[in-house]
């Protein structure tokens, strides 16, 4: 396998976390944009490929100074709801939903919890402040009733008071129906529209360029990557990864404390005279 097309996760993939906070370090290590450089020198593409919003993203794509090649990339955002060219910004696939349902179901377990919805290149509307640092951009308070009213791509359910592990058991006790999911590492649900996932947002973007997804590489760290993971031709975890996202990849590659992606990507597209491990 040599890779035509390389999606990245970003945050606990590209970027660091913070420990104990659920946001990261907004800089990419040397190593990682050495290795991404790589990949694009070689005439492969880069894809991002994380549930950050689209206004979140194009901030890691500059500095990993993606289109320097001077071509507009491929980003898939809000995981796989909003699929993008940068840059500018310029959104070429959005998929939306009704949410009401599901947002009402989770709140009355959950009435503490936090909501917010994505205002597309804006921000996020939030029935109340996220703690700080992990949503990005702007946050404006409105009411829940008025930020569901109209479809969505994507809806955030945030209960600082609560486990992962609670959301998880929550929304398998709801079923969700009609509404796809994934929990992050703390009691962070992502709602998301039926069958829209990072994969189906890779779907588009590797039909678009011609690349079979046999000769893609996938690397992520999280809950949301499974799909994504199972998707790609080599799907692979970061060393630090929950179990269950590391038993559906094909290989899990050391920590992003200890640059994993750069590991990952150093076997296909290695430095001048290190030599490539292959498959």
């Amino acid at each position: 396998m040599t890779p035509k097309l390389v999606a990245l996760d970003i945050d606990g993939t590209l970027l660091k976390w913070v420990e104990g906070l659920g946001m990261s370090y907004e800089q990419v290590t040397p190593a990682v944009h050495d290795a991404v450089r790589r990949v694009l020198d070689a005439g492969a593409h880069v894809v991002l490929s994380s549930g950050r919003s689209a206004a979140n993203m194009v901030t890691v794509a500059d500095q990993l100074d993606l289109h320097g090649h001077g071509e507009k990339i491929w980003i898939v955002a809000s995981n796989g709801a909003v699929v993008l060219r940068y840059p500018p910004i310029e959104v070429v696939h959005e998929v939306t939903f009704d949410a009401r349902a599901a947002v009402a179901a989770v709140l009355k377990e959950h009435p503490e919890a936090l909501v917010a919805v994505e205002e597309r290149g804006v921000g996020y509307l939030v029935s109340a402040p996220f703690p700080d640092g992990e949503l990005g951009g702007t946050s404006t308070v409105a009411e829940v009733a008025d930020m569901v009213a109209e479809p969505v791509s994507r809806v955030i359910i945030r209960d600082p008071n609560a486990t992962a592990e609670d959301f998880v058991q929550l929304s398998g006790r709801l079923g969700l129906h009609g509404t796809d999911y994934v929990v992050g590492w703390t009691a962070w649900l992502d709602l998301a529209p039926v069958g829209v996932s990072k994969a189906s947002g890779l779907e588009y973007v590797a039909g678009q360029l011609g690349v079979d997804r046999a000769d893609v590489l996938a690397i992520g760290d999280g809950r949301n990557d499974i799909e994504m993971l199972q998707w790609a031709g080599r799907g692979v975890a970061m060393g630090q990864s929950v179990d269950e996202v590391k038993a559906v990849a094909d290989d899990v590659t050391a920590s992003v404390e200890d640059d994993g992606a750069a590991v990952e990507l150093g076997r296909w597209f290695p430095a001048p005279g290190s030599g490539g491990m292959g498959a």
